[in-house]
């Protein structure tokens, strides 16, 4: 991921100026993750290594989303519906 585009999700999903580190924007950069991780799948299925960060990070997502969840319902829905997952 480039810096610009980490930056402009920072932006996109942060709740106030210096918010790096929210659910929300951990949650919208490893779904940038995710799916760069899966179109590289798609061409080298053999790439074991890179299935397993694969897993690990869509495990780590769902805790993040599994904690905005049970503690801020609002902006849990409004993620899911910005960053087009489902649930």
């Amino acid at each position: 991921m480039k810096r610009e585009e980490k930056k402009q999700l920072i932006k996109k999903h942060a709740v106030h100026a210096k918010d790096t580190g929210s659910a929300q924007v951990q949650t919208a950069i490893i779904t940038t993750r995710i799916n760069k991780l899966s179109d590289h799948l798609k061409t080298h299925p053999k790439d074991f290594h890179s299935k397993r960060g694969l897993l690990m990070m869509v495990g780590k997502r769902r805790k993040l989303l599994n904690y905005l969840k049970t503690t801020k319902k609002d902006l849990y829905q409004s993620l899911i519906e910005n960053l087009n997952l489902r649930k």
